[in-house]
Parts: structure tokens; C-alpha cells; sequence
């Protein structure tokens, strides 16, 4: 078999941001003293005279971005989600989600996924941060593809958007060919009979890989990729519960307020169904090798596996 391509997503919003550049001259791209890690730096050396380095002073990135929103400008500002969604909450709430301002964010090496750098830079909060901010768009993409889509994609929207990208290489899954990013629409990977999976960013692969092991034991899994959080595609889960009549809900963030409380809050109104969230559980992370994290904390295809199958059983 040929050798998965892998690339991280957080390279995927560098590259989509100088392609944009390049044809969009009301682009600017903000970053808080880490354009060699968000990969910023692929749209600082293509536009040098479009881009601002607002040092580490994330709260002030938010509120320079708000400004040249008002101005008529495309501003992304980007930073480790940490920063861009935890240390620049209160501007972002106040200075962006609250006039809706038409602001960009690229928040990436989010999750248990940073690895090494530990439980300080591991955020696992984020999704449920940007939820709560009314009017606030959050788009969590799967691989390099959507990852590309979704940043044009939030360029063509006129209003606040969360991008949340990794740090970690992870397997290409869609075909850059055929691929269309729908907003606020999931999409169906693989049909299934017996339970839905419903996944998104890196744990999109991992379910599906999860789903190869199910059919082994007789287990016909349908697989949901959901890369926007919100506004969620609320018509296609709850076609699925009733299909299925049993969700999983898998994510590399924790199981408190984020795609897994969002689904919850879809099938509580409009379908109830039995369903189980894995993602991080009520805890911090811990340094160490993402690969390894990322088995620890049950996010992989065994682990995911193990608990659905447990589920269905």
C-alpha cells in the first residue's frame, strides 16, 4: 500500500493564507510572536507589507483586528489556541463577537495533540469558549484539504470565525479533487446501520479507522465528519440518531462544551437517542509525545473502537 500523506493543519492555514494573499488584497494576517509555528510566516513572506507581528500581546492582536475590520479589511489573526481563545477571551468577546465584526481567527496547536509543550498549551476548552460567543462561527477541519477550504471558505463569510488547527501530521482523507467545504453542513464518510459516529478534526480518521474494526465484529458504523461546530448541521444528526437510534460523539477536546455538548443539545430538543461522548475527560493534559497522548486519553481508533463497541454490546 502507498504511504498516507500527512501534514498538519496549522501548515494547511499558513499555505491557504498566502493563496489567499495573493488574491484578496484586503487580507491581513495578524500573529502574536509565533509566525514560525502557526505557519504565518508562509503569508509574511509572500505579503511582508499585509502582515503585523503584534508580539505577545494576544488581548491587543484582538483589538488591532477589530480596527481594521471597521476599516474594511479581512483580518486573521493567529495564535496557539491557548492564547487566542483563552488569554484574548474578553476582547474577543467584547472587541469582535459583540459589534460582529468581520474577524478571522487562526487559533492553532489545539488539543492534547501539542504534545510535549504540556497541559498549559494543551487547550482543550476552546470550542466551548467560541460556542458560547453569540454569532461566533466554529469550524474544527479534519485535514489539509477541508483545512484550506475552510479558510477560504471563512474568507467569503462576513462575520466572526474560529478556525481551529493542529500541530500534530495527520493522514489527508479527503480528495483535494472533489472536495467542497458546505458551511454549517457535516458530512456523511460512511453509511452505516447500527450506530453513528460523529467526529471532527483529527478523530475524524481515527473513527474511521474505528469503524473499519467495528465491521470486523459485525458492527455497521456510520461515520459523520462535523468540521463546523457552529452552526451545526442540526437536519443530518438527527437523520442519523433515528437511523442508528445510537450516537458516539468523538473529539480531541473535553467532553464539556464542545462537539459533544452540541450534538447533545441538537438530540435532547429534537430526537432524544442514547448516545456516549469520548473526547478528554474533565482533566488537564500532561507532556508528552502527541502520538502517545493521544492513545492515554482515548482518542484513538483502538480506544474509540473498544467504546463503541462496549456501546453497541
Amino acid at each position: 500500500m502507498p504511504e498516507v500523506k500527512k501534514i498538519a493543519t496549522r501548515e494547511s492555514y499558513g499555505n491557504a493564507l498566502a493563496e489567499l494573499g495573493k488574491e484578496h488584497k484586503d487580507v491581513i494576517v495578524l500573529d502574536a510572536d509565533l509566525a514560525g509555528a502557526t505557519k504565518t510566516g508562509v503569508f509574511k513572506k509572500a505579503a511582508p507589507e499585509r502582515f503585523v507581528d503584534c508580539g505577545i500581546a494576544e488581548s491587543n492582536m484582538a483589538g488591532i483586528a477589530a480596527g481594521l475590520a471597521t476599516c474594511g479589511k479581512v483580518p486573521f489573526m493567529s495564535s496557539f489556541a491557548m492564547f487566542a481563545a483563552g488569554r484574548a477571551y474578553e476582547q474577543v468577546r467584547n472587541a469582535i463577537g459583540y459589534p460582529h465584526l468581520n474577524v478571522k481567527i487562526g487559533a492553532t496547536h489545539a488539543g492534547i495533540s501539542v504534545g510535549e509543550d504540556g497541559a498549559t498549551h494543551q487547550c482543550n476548552e476552546d470550542i466551548a469558549l467560541m460556542r458560547n460567543i453569540p454569532g461566533m462561527t466554529v469550524i474544527c477541519p479534519s485535514d489539509d484539504v477541508e483545512a484550506k477550504a475552510a479558510v477560504r471558505a471563512a474568507y467569503e463569510y462576513n462575520g466572526p470565525v474560529y478556525l481551529r488547527f493542529g500541530r500534530l501530521a495527520i493522514p489527508v482523507i479527503n480528495d483535494a479533487e472533489t472536495y467542497r467545504f458546505e458551511w454549517g453542513k457535516g458530512v456523511e464518510l460512511r453509511k452505516g446501520k447500527d450506530v453513528t459516529i460523529i467526529a471532527t478534526g483529527l478523530c475524524v480518521q481515527q473513527s474511521l479507522e474505528a469503524a473499519d474494526l467495528l465491521a470486523k465484529d459485525g458492527i455497521d458504523a456510520q461515520v459523520i465528519n462535523i468540521h463546523t461546530i457552529k452552526p451545526i448541521d442540526e437536519n443530518l444528526i438527527v437523520a442519523a440518531a433515528q437511523s442508528t437510534g445510537k450516537v458516539v460523539t468523538v473529539e480531541e477536546h473535553s467532553v464539556i462544551g464542545g462537539l459533544g455538548s452540541a450534538v447533545a443539545d441538537v438530540l435532547s430538543e429534537k430526537a432524544p437517542t442514547k448516545m456516549v461522548k469520548i473526547g478528554i475527560q474533565d482533566t488537564f493534559g500532561e507532556s508528552g509525545p502527541a502520538a502517545e497522548l493521544i492513545v492515554k486519553y482515548g482518542i484513538d481508533a483502538k480506544s474509540i473502537y473498544e467504546k463503541v463497541k462496549a456501546f453497541c454490546c
